[in-house]
């Protein structure tokens, strides 16, 4: 088949989307496919501007104005086009009678502008990406969803049939493997972990839903109970918000709490296998990657009690109340005696997101819109 892949605006540098157009594009190339990956090119975008909102407001012009011309000339040559980020669908619309698929990672952001969320308020520009978001899906053939708790918002928010709506589970984006506690030594140094220590690992971005100043309250409360001069936390991911540096600093956590930021596969791959465990308490996630990297490295997983967290982690992870930091930290103590049990039950887990699964699962569905333009037919309400 000859496959175009529809990937993210770079500007933007949403990783884990950037990530997961990469891999199909490797993976379907080695089973024998033609690929082609096509982005909004940043003309405006990447003007040497120094305001960051109308840097936003330029790529807009990018992707909403420039980019469909850029699409349309490239069509002819696909026999099957995949929208990689949901954020993209409002691309359905000039593809016309082209079989494709939307890969949908989760729709958080539609269900804060609906109001769902307490925790954040969504602004009426904020609003109206996302009515053309939603409006660009039941437009679309086939929407693959990433969890079964996204397909269950999906087919609650839009107005397809439940036949147009699948769910694929993300596949490992790296080869995650446990490194020798040599070579994990010599990059924990270079990082700046202090030797022979024993450290608790977060892994994410600073999205509101990711909970990391909970991640913080978590810890503090460990330090409470714990009372180990040795103890770490070690924040991987983007830099810590002012909050957060207002919480360590108010609560004297200062020479305990370790931020890295752009760690590569190889380093991460380090302090997976090096931590004591991975705290992964996210109040919602569309997949949530982490807990099975963690996994596949040997390192036991501390997540939330929700969808789709407990579905990934399956019997292999340790569930906890992400909004209740003093009981997440007694049961945390509580498992520590037990977690090697969880490493090896972490290794059979993550065994079920295999990336080969995952992309024979999305030539399936290519084949099945290739055959059948009768998907997006919309449920009667």
């Amino acid at each position: 088949m000859n496959i175009l892949l529809i990937g993210n605006y770079q500007p933007d540098a949403i990783q884990s989307m950037d990530r997961f157009a990469s891999i199909l594009e490797i993976y379907l190339t080695k089973f024998g496919h033609q690929v082609r990956v096509i982005r909004p090119i940043p003309y405006f975008g990447s003007l040497g501007l120094s305001s960051q909102l109308l840097k936003k407001w330029l790529g807009y012009i990018d992707k909403l104005i420039l980019f469909p011309s850029q699409l349309s000339q490239a069509l002819s040559w696909a026999d099957v086009v995949h929208i990689c980020d949901h954020g993209n669908a409002v691309y359905t619309k000039y593809l016309g009678n082209i079989p494709h698929v939307v890969t949908c990672h989760d729709l958080l952001a539609v269900r804060s502008g609906l109001g769902e969320f307490p925790e954040y308020k969504t602004a009426w520009t904020g609003k109206q990406l996302q009515q053309m978001m939603m409006k660009g899906l039941n437009q679309a053939q086939k929407i693959v969803c990433v969890s079964e708790q996204t397909r269950s918002d999906v087919l609650r928010l839009s107005s397809l049939s439940e036949s147009a709506v699948c769910c694929i589970y993300m596949g490992l984006n790296y080869p995650y493997t446990p490194m020798t506690t040599i070579e994990a030594k010599e990059r924990l140094e270079v990082l700046g972990i202090p030797e022979n220590c024993q450290f608790i690992l977060h892994v994410g971005g600073n999205f509101w839903y990711k909970n990391r100043l909970g991640v913080l309250e978590i810890f503090y409360q460990l330090m409470l109970k714990l009372k180990e001069p040795d103890f770490y936390l070690v924040m991987a991911g983007k830099p810590m918000t002012a909050e957060m540096h207002q919480f360590i600093n108010t609560h004297n956590i200062t020479k305990k709490v370790i931020e890295l930021l752009n760690i590569d596969n190889e380093n991460l791959r380090s302090l997976y296998s090096s931590a004591t465990a991975l705290l992964f308490p996210s109040l919602y996630e569309g997949f949530g990657w982490p807990i099975i990297e963690a996994q596949a490295c040997g390192c036991p997983v501390f997540t939330s009690n929700r969808p789709p967290m407990n579905d990934v982690g399956g019997e292999a992870a340790i569930y906890i109340e992400p909004d209740k930091p003093e009981k997440a930290a007694q049961k945390i103590i509580d498992y520590f005696t037990i977690l090697e049990e969880y490493k090896t039950k972490g290794f059979v887990n993550c065994q079920n997101f295999q990336v080969e699964t995952m992309i024979n699962q999305y030539i399936e569905n290519y084949q099945q819109v290739i055959g059948d333009k009768s998907l997006n037919k919309p449920k009667i309400m």
